[in-house]
């Protein structure tokens, strides 16, 4: 038999082994799998120059995309089909379809020009894009689509002659973009864009268009990015060289007329664009005649 003196080594034996496996399990449950990244830091001319790079970064691109309307934004079809084609500068074509593949329209841009063909209306209008409005009611829907397709191609830089200022907002970076102040008269430059950005990651995850008056004419939502393309080579040193998209696009109206949701199911960037891809805008004079 076991003096008492053994058995109280035993039992004290037992328990130091029992509070080691709780610390060690205790110890492992509270640490996290993996730390969240710091937010970076940045200036407002980094941030500008970053946007400039990844404008450039595309000089072409082909993408699939479904798209969920609400509001009666759109008088055509809650929801869409649609493929877009894009030439940098200012080159592209949008066109929808049904989900069975009926044909609901054809928007072009090129230069200052448009095209918005509405074979399901029987109509063909053309323009110049600084006189849209004159589309009426149509103006409207894809002066946003334009908008929203800006945050995939990377055409949300700031022009040469905007100012910009730069300000902390929590875990975010805000963007503000005024107008040149040769265009604002007499009540210096106004506001025109705020875009938002991640400070882990440095990507647009917000953009509001405002118009004259300082009200926000439409907020944007970018989310879901991916890379896209080849990787590139490291830039100066940072080895993340990867051309990030967002495959999910939001939109709100700002005047409170319905929403509307991007989900891109493919976006092949700078790969060599058929003679067609892109449409062609006939015009002489803004025009709105049947579909012939």
């Amino acid at each position: 038999m076991l003096s008492w003196l053994e058995k109280g080594f035993r039992v004290t034996s037992h328990v130091f082994r029992f509070t080691v496996i709780c610390v060690l399990v205790a110890g492992c449950a509270t640490t996290p799998a993996h730390e969240e990244p710091g937010l970076k830091q940045a200036t407002a001319e980094e941030l500008s120059a970053l946007l400039r790079q990844r404008e450039s970064a595309i000089q072409t691109m082909k993408g699939l995309f479904s798209a969920k309307v609400r509001g009666g934004l759109i008088p055509i079809s809650t929801r869409v089909e649609g493929a877009v084609y894009y030439r940098r500068p200012n080159s592209m074509r949008l066109r929808g379809f049904t989900p069975v593949g009926g044909e609901l329209f054809e928007f072009v841009q090129a230069d200052d020009l448009y095209m918005l063909r509405l074979p399901t209306m029987g109509r063909v209008l053309t323009g110049r894009q600084s006189e849209i409005n004159e589309m009426g009611k149509l103006a409207r829907p894809f002066q946003l689509s334009v908008w929203a397709m800006g945050g995939v191609l990377g055409t949300s830089a700031i022009g040469k002659d905007e100012s910009i200022n730069l300000a902390e907002d929590g875990d975010r970076y805000r963007l503000d973009v005024y107008s040149p102040r040769q265009d604002a008269g007499s009540g210096g430059p106004k506001l025109l864009r705020r875009m938002w950005f991640d400070r882990r990651t440095l990507l647009v995850v917000q953009e509001d268009r405002l118009n004259g008056n300082g009200e926000v004419d439409a907020s944007i939502r970018y989310e879901d990015f991916r890379p896209i393309g080849e990787t590139r080579p490291p830039v100066n040193g940072k080895a993340d060289a990867r051309l990030l998209r967002p495959f999910k696009v939001s939109l709100e109206d700002g005047r409170g007329q319905g929403s509307v949701q991007l989900m891109f199911h493919e976006i092949l960037p700078n790969q060599e664009l058929k003679s067609g891809d892109l449409g062609q805008v006939s015009f002489s004079l803004v025009s709105d005649r049947p579909v012939s």
